[in-house]
């Protein structure tokens, strides 16, 4: 099974549509500190959002280098995840046993060199994501790379992907597709190209 982890939510109405949904995502991310991005979230408003009954999905906090300010002040808040760039296996392993948090350890990759990384985090990870170096603009790196490596946790797959993709051919590199930019029109998640995503996923499920 494929699984999908929609990122970058930031508003009310989309995240209502996807926990309600009945093919919802498996993972749902919201961008927590990294302030270049347009779909950053305050605290305010990750609290206004968590109003809304959680459900299936589970919840990812999107951490780029984080400093200890901002864990402390969101270790309440019910995520499941915290995706962690730029940290180091010190500060990755600190942060897993202070907040009792699973971790997705986000390898950027521009060449074939970049994802043996992977490895300096076998001990502390329970995901191993795989993206470009692009952060908040949307930018793709040569899935390639990832192909034949037999690796022992799940892996996640970020990087420019878009509803338009043969959604198929990610089965035979991760287990979890990222997409975020993908299901936005002007800047801002379009419910309607989520609708077509998520049965999309769906349909390569039950065709398997």
């Amino acid at each position: 099974m494929l699984k999908s982890k929609i990122c970058g939510v930031s508003d009310i109405k989309t995240l209502e549509f996807l926990v309600n949904h009945k093919y919802s995502p498996e993972f749902i991310g919201f961008i927590v500190n990294y302030l270049k991005s347009k779909r950053y979230v305050n605290q305010k408003k990750l609290k206004e959002l968590f109003k809304i009954k959680k459900k299936k999905s589970l919840y990812v906090a999107v951490l780029v280098n984080p400093e200890k300010k901002i864990l402390e002040e969101i270790k309440d808040f019910p995520f499941d995840y915290y995706q962690l760039y730029d940290c180091s296996l010190k500060e990755t392993n600190r942060i897993k046993e202070r907040y009792n948090k699973k971790i997705i350890s986000a390898i950027t990759v521009k060449n074939a060199q970049d994802v043996e990384k992977y490895k300096l985090y076998k001990n502390v990870a329970d995901i191993y994501l795989f993206d470009s170096k692009g952060y908040e603009k949307s930018m793709s790196f040569d899935h390639s790379y990832i192909m034949n490596i037999n690796f022992d946790k799940e892996v996640m797959l970020a990087g420019n992907i878009q509803i338009n993709d043969n959604l198929e051919k990610y089965k035979k590199i991760a287990d979890i597709i990222d997409i975020s930019g993908g299901l936005e029109s002007l800047g801002l998640k379009d419910t309607s190209k989520i609708e077509i995503f998520l049965n999309n996923m769906k349909n390569i499920n039950n065709e398997n």
